[in-house]
């Protein structure tokens, strides 16, 4: 048996410069954190030659191309595997902005390569997720989430034309990080609409619209801006590039807002939060604030009829958290 832990990320500025639409121009950036809420997956020999597949629905197939979940599919056939058990458990419902489908991606290519009796790069696991998900089944995404996945820890991550991706982590003196940490408030608004709504429209908008294009290039800059506040130590400063962020990502689609989530932005700027953003592609999800200690009873009384969700930073990424073989001796 083997067992994989992936992160979900968070990401702070630059989200939507890491589409192909926008980097092959120029270079995108965008900072972002893996935090302690995972996607594991478990794989083993199935008893028999079928292929067993239990994620929020059980596929039970004598040939791999039956498999109807896409990412499985594809990723047995890249191995050439079949006869195995693969089972998915995550800490947070699929389709709420925190990058699940990448951590599942990204977990998954590291359970199989480990059945495999190999042992992957981070840089090898996220660009093969980068071309399983955008290359062979043509999803409207970026590049951000599985090079959040498969690295870990708070990374300013840079999208080059040329299609080379640097991820350069963010040293932060330790009561700095914490600050940031302690600073950080989520709250659970409900499902999103699809992401690939979403995103095609934004793409459709940055290829039609240089103003678009222009309020990327914004956003890159500000996840520049950030980084070096973050390095300097002086983590208060994200409340305002959140907000800036958050301003200049509604421009980007009409879909990526609405008046309940406004509602909810409003009222928590108005009680203390210096500045937020929705996570993900937009419609739903987790919103992000960033909020003082002092201030957040007074943020948690406002936005009392949302769902807080409580986590910490995540420093490791994908990594391997059981291996066994069949008669209970651990590999070396």
């Amino acid at each position: 048996m083997i067992g994989t832990q992936t992160p979900f990320r968070i990401s702070f500025a630059g989200g939507g410069t890491d589409l192909k639409e926008f980097y092959s121009k120029q270079p995108g950036c965008v900072v972002s954190t893996t935090i302690n809420k995972y996607m594991y997956i478990f794989t083993h020999p199935y008893f028999g030659d079928k292929t067993l597949v239990k994620y929020s629905r059980t596929e039970l197939v004598d040939d791999i191309n039956e498999i109807k979940h896409p990412i499985v599919r594809e990723s047995l056939n890249k191995f050439g595997i079949s006869g195995i058990d693969i089972t998915s458990i995550a800490d947070i419902p699929a389709g709420t902005g925190l990058g699940s489908s990448s951590s599942y991606t990204v977990g998954l290519l590291h359970a199989l390569y480990a059945f495999s009796g190999k042992c992957p790069s981070k840089e090898q696991l996220a660009n093969e997720a980068c071309e399983l998900e955008i290359d062979i089944l043509k999803e409207p995404i970026g590049k951000q989430d599985q090079y959040a996945a498969a690295y870990g820890n708070l990374n300013m991550i840079t999208f080059c034309p040329d299609e080379s991706v640097n991820v350069e982590p963010i040293i932060m003196p330790p009561e700095k990080m914490r600050k940031l940490e302690e600073c950080l408030v989520m709250y659970y608004f409900g499902k999103s609409r699809p992401t690939r709504e979403i995103l095609d429209d934004q793409k459709k908008n940055v290829l039609n619209d240089k103003r678009k294009v222009d309020d990327l290039s914004k956003m890159a800059e500000l996840a520049r801006h950030l980084k070096q506040s973050l390095t300097n130590g002086n983590p208060d400063e994200m409340g305002d590039i959140l907000d800036e962020n958050w301003h200049l990502k509604k421009t980007l689609s009409t879909k990526i807002s609405g008046d309940k989530i406004d509602f909810y932005y409003d009222t928590a700027r108005k009680n203390g939060a210096m500045g937020g953003k929705l996570l993900g592609a937009g419609g739903g999800g987790f919103m992000l604030f960033y909020c003082k200690r002092q201030d957040q009873d007074k943020l948690r009384v406002a936005l009392k009829d949302l769902r807080e969700i409580k986590f910490r930073f995540d420093n490791f990424g994908t990594k391997i958290i059981y291996v066994s073989a069949n008669n209970g001796e651990l590999y070396e």
